[in-house]
């Protein structure tokens, strides 16, 4: 397993150096985005989120599944959101950081997805008994456009870590170049979800809290399990989507698709 890639510092503008890096590999890590104090106001505000979801039993937002799960000490809490920025200030202020925008040069004609696909989503790993959410096998997102009958737009998961990792505490794992494969190899390469297999030329995305990572939607990755339990495994992270393509915005009226319905019964 290989965590001896190169890091970035990301600037006003993507150099030569960063696209050429993302172009070949389909993945890019910038160091120190965000600092410590703006990671705790992301967890609490995200807290605030989970005391409203769990008393009122929110089951979806926009058509797109909430996950919940258990805590160490056996409370409820909410392991994946979908649109928290939709959901708490704070969040949705986040989004408009002029960085984002930044960003958008990897792809051209690219926006923010804040209201695309399922928005701004934080994820909660915890490895304990209870858990319901702490690994998730070998996929593509691209297989959602799939589902959909359109084609293979380009769309990168731009993630903000809240948490220090190891590969001892899982993590993202990915298959470097694999965004330029065919479409057999999207579709066949990996048994979607149900393989959580080591690649043995995959790569372990190991951040600092407040570090930006963002990987290519057409990739292989999946997140592997922390070999440890307890409180050294927990994990938070969040994902907005840079979409291209059609505007296609997600709202109350919007149904659940077919791969999440699948979702729930695969770990």
């Amino acid at each position: 397993m290989d965590t001896t890639y190169q890091r970035f510092s990301l600037g006003t503008e993507i150099t030569d150096e960063q696209q050429a890096f993302f172009n070949r590999n389909g993945f890019i890590h910038f160091k120190n985005f965000i600092n410590p104090e703006t990671v705790r106001d992301i967890i609490r505000a995200s807290k605030e989120v989970e005391k409203n979801w769990t008393e009122n039993n929110v089951e979806k937002i926009n058509g797109v599944p909430i996950k919940y799960g258990k805590d160490l000490d056996g409370s409820v809490i909410v392991q994946r959101f979908a649109f928290v920025n939709q959901h708490h200030p704070l969040l949705s202020e986040f989004t408009l950081d002029p960085r984002f925008q930044t960003l958008l040069d990897l792809v051209p004609d690219s926006r923010l997805g804040v209201d695309e696909k399922d928005g701004m989503v934080f994820n909660h790993y915890v490895n304990s008994e209870e858990s319901s959410f702490t690994k998730m096998g070998w996929h593509t997102d691209g297989l959602r456009d799939i589902f959909h009958g359109t084609k293979l737009n380009p769309m990168l998961n731009v993630g903000i870590h809240l948490s220090d990792a190891s590969p001892n505490n899982g993590g993202l794992r990915i298959l470097p170049g694999t965004h330029k494969q065919s479409l057999y190899q999207v579709l066949f390469r990996k048994k979607y979800f149900l393989d959580h297999d080591v690649d043995e030329n995959e790569v372990a995305i190991t951040p600092k809290a407040g570090d930006l990572t963002i990987h290519d939607g057409r990739l292989w990755h999946r997140v592997a399990q922390s070999s440890v339990v307890g409180e050294e495994s927990r994990r938070r992270v969040i994902y907005i989507p840079i979409v291209a393509g059609k505007y296609k915005p997600k709202n109350e009226d919007s149904p659940t698709a077919l791969y999440q319905r699948l979702a729930k019964i695969v770990k």
